[in-house]
């Protein structure tokens, strides 16, 4: 049953990209509707690209089908509950985690929303806020918090004290 699973997922998630990565998830649950082009993870969901990682316990794959008999196109994903992710992108490493993960393969963005944190080990720099977005291709972000719980930056500042 588990190898079927699998089977189905890769021959419904298959797509072609530039890079030709694959597409991994791992999930307790999957279902389907080809005719709403959503897929929906649920349970201890892991899903790996290159070396991108995100943990949640749900996620909505929204994809569109190419011409008849081409791999799908993903659309979007949206990962919900204690959602977890690492990312590489434009030379940076990132941690982070949320309420809510947003991305758009497209645009390659990723918006984190709720309890926002992000983390990039490179240079050890830490953001928190409520809604965090971050463009893989240029490697910008933008944080937004509110009146109760202000954006926080945090960096390690080298004094040159020894």
């Amino acid at each position: 049953m588990k190898l079927l699973l699998k089977l189905a997922l890769l021959s419904t998630l298959a797509f072609a990209n530039a890079s030709s990565e694959k597409l991994i998830i791992d999930a307790k649950n999957f279902e389907t509707d080809d005719n709403k082009g959503i897929s929906i993870f649920t349970g201890n969901v892991k899903l790996k690209m290159a070396k991108d990682r995100l943990n949640s316990d749900k996620l909505e794959v929204f994809m569109t089908p190419n011409a008849k008999g081409k791999n799908l196109e993903p659309l979007k994903y949206i990962a919900t509950g204690n959602v977890s992710f690492t990312i590489f992108s434009n030379g940076k490493h990132y941690n982070g985690k949320g309420n809510k993960v947003i991305y758009d393969p497209k645009k390659l963005e990723y918006t984190v929303i709720g309890k926002g944190y992000l983390n990039e080990v490179t240079e050890d720099r830490k953001l928190y806020g409520e809604k965090i977005f971050i463009n893989q291709e240029t490697g910008n972000a933008k944080v937004s918090g509110t009146d109760n719980k202000p954006v926080r930056f945090i960096l390690n500042i080298d004094s040159g004290k020894k």
